[in-house]
């Protein structure tokens, strides 16, 4: 293999779990050129890892799809790829990669159709972490394997005795009522419980949390406490946000991208998990851990499971601050 398409359509979360099986065809072919399709809203990937030469952007889900399918579909017959790699459980991505015109095809197993169409059609698990399901796409490729997501990044000196915290979600999970995260008013809570225990905290975010971020300042800066800093609108880009997370002990976030590049730079993390599966989102890594409540909802992790939005009782977000400061001072 010389030239191979990877396509790998969802968030940046999406594509940082997906960094595993890109470091492993890189490791088990290291003079191949990776192209990886993807969605101009998760482009930021290219930043974190040396395993991407080249993206494609592409938009499937806006008004205009099937022209930008169409656009895929040029680009990919006229790039010269001898191997082609996609993610997804649509029953119509083995078609989508035979109309490509690319000699070599991978992708998971829908059905007859896809059994017919690709070179092999890999068993979809996905009772597990998404980044080991995403790997077995290249098992009849290498038997390299790789277990997270690695950002590799010089660490620099940690800061003593701190926590960074980062309480956003992405704006589309918010407008499609994917409720993730706890209230501002309970991040404020946790931060000051942890500066009443002298801790060095500092608040950061992305330009969609914008709105959490003003909320919680306004319960915290008039303390004016020489241990806090409000770090928001300072990283400029997701390697900005990976450095970051080196400088601390701790990182404390919601189930969001952040979380996985916290796991990439192996950065001690701890994470808000509702109506989420957290097996499925983070590994089996004494690094972090995820916090979730007593509720005894029946059907919790509901997410993906059992509906595609957050139910009104969020009962499995009714987090109390201290017990969440416990676990962090533990």
């Amino acid at each position: 293999m010389k030239n191979i398409l990877i396509i790998n359509f969802g968030g940046i979360g999406d594509e940082i779990l997906f960094l595993p099986t890109l470091i492993s065809l890189k490791k088990a072919y290291p003079e191949v050129k990776i192209t990886l399709c993807l969605e101009p809203r998760s482009k930021g990937i290219k930043d974190l890892t040396d395993t991407i030469d080249d993206l494609i952007l592409i938009d499937p889900k806006g008004k205009n799809k099937f022209f930008e399918l169409g656009k895929l579909l040029i680009k990919a017959r006229f790039g010269k790829f001898d191997t082609v790699i996609s993610s997804g459980g649509n029953k119509l991505i083995s078609l989508l990669l035979f109309m490509t015109g690319i000699k070599n095809r991978y992708g998971f197993n829908t059905g007859k159709l896809s059994e017919k169409l690709l070179t092999k059609a890999v068993v979809l698990n996905k009772n597990q972490y998404a980044a080991k399901m995403y790997h077995e796409l290249i098992t009849p490729l290498t038997d390299i394997k790789t277990d997270i997501p690695e950002i590799n990044l010089e660490h620099e000196e940690k800061i003593a005795n701190s926590v960074l915290i980062h309480p956003g979600v992405s704006k589309l999970s918010v407008q499609k009522n994917m409720i993730k995260t706890i209230t501002p008013e309970i991040w404020a809570e946790v931060i000051k419980l942890l500066l009443e225990n002298s801790k060095y905290v500092t608040l950061t975010g992305g330009p969609d949390d914008k709105e959490v971020i003003e909320k919680i300042s306004e319960l915290i800066e008039p303390l004016n406490n020489p241990n806090f800093e409000n770090y928001y609108g300072k990283t400029k880009n997701l390697l900005d946000l990976a450095k970051l997370i080196t400088k601390y002990e701790k990182f404390i976030c919601s189930d969001s991208a952040p979380l996985h590049i916290a796991v990439g730079v192996k950065t001690r993390t701890y994470a808000i998990f509702g109506s989420t599966d957290d097996k499925k989102l983070i590994p089996q890594a004494d690094f972090v851990t995820a916090l979730k409540t007593n509720d005894d909802c029946p059907i919790k992790p509901c997410l993906w499971e059992h509906r595609q939005t957050t139910c009104e009782k969020l009962s499995c977000l009714n987090f109390n601050a201290q017990d969440i400061v416990n676990e962090i001072l533990k």
